[in-house]
């Protein structure tokens, strides 16, 4: 029998690798907490000190997860409009499409003030979420390149949460979160990776206004850039003007 070398372990006696779950990978778990925070902001749970403390910790977190496993820089020459066959013609809001930034903390959850966000309409007279062109629905695509870092599924009729079947998408590149609400259904999971013009969600009326019947059926988008647990507001309409335009699958 030959003994292992000053400093080593037996062989035999080393432990067994510990075989982890796919849910336990690094991004998986940061993404994870990082909606849980967000269901407390939401929620108005907690104060905003802490909150942007630990938001702070997590998406540092999340963006060393994301690039070990694999994950990609996207440049704004390759985003992509999110509403599939729609381009920036279809942002409502008159001259200033509908981004007022005043009186908006991303902190005051489902109470935030102001309309730091771009409301892009399809062609729905009869308010049925299916585009009235194609007799189908209206794909949502990622603007930009990142990783779902939040979502809610779950909504129902008669909920006051204003987002309806909302995503975040966290993009490491620019340091950006984009939120996409009021979706029928979403097609992405949290932790789930993305790159520009990925289907998302499809376009829905979910939310506590958006379901109303005087509500035009729409996407609502909202950028967002975190520094240093910071969330500044972002004038995105120029960027979606440059954004590529996608065709259906």
């Amino acid at each position: 029998m030959t003994l292992p070398a000053h400093g080593q372990t037996d062989p035999d006696e080393r432990p067994a690798p510990q075989i982890q779950s796919a849910s336990a990978n690094p991004l998986s778990v940061a993404c994870d907490r990082f909606n849980a925070l967000n269901n407390r902001i939401r929620d108005n749970l907690g104060d905003g000190g802490s909150a942007r403390t630990e938001l702070k910790r997590i998406l540092t977190e999340v963006r060393e997860g994301y690039y070990r496993a694999g994950g990609s820089d996207y440049a704004k020459s390759a985003w992509v409009f999110p509403l599939e066959g729609y381009d920036v013609r279809a942002v409502g809001g008159g001259r200033r499409h509908g981004y007022s930034a005043s009186g908006y903390d991303f902190y005051s959850g489902n109470r935030h003030g102001g309309h730091p966000s771009y409301d892009i309409f399809i062609r729905d007279r009869n308010r049925d979420s299916l585009d009235d062109l194609s007799g189908g629905p209206v794909r949502v695509r990622s603007l930009t390149g990142g990783v779902v870092v939040a979502l809610e599924s779950e909504w129902q009729p008669g909920s006051r949460l204003r987002g309806g079947r909302y995503l975040w998408i966290y993009d490491p590149a620019s340091d950006l979160l984009v939120y996409y609400a009021h979706n029928a259904e979403l097609s992405v999971k949290l932790g789930e990776i993305v790159r520009p013009g990925d289907v998302l969600a499809s376009v829905g009326r979910s939310g506590w206004n958006a379901a109303k019947k005087r509500s035009p059926t729409h996407l609502h988008l909202t950028v967002v850039r975190v520094r240093d647990g910071r969330v500044q507001t972002v004038a995105a309409y120029e960027d979606l003007k440059r954004a590529a335009v996608s065709t259906a699958l």
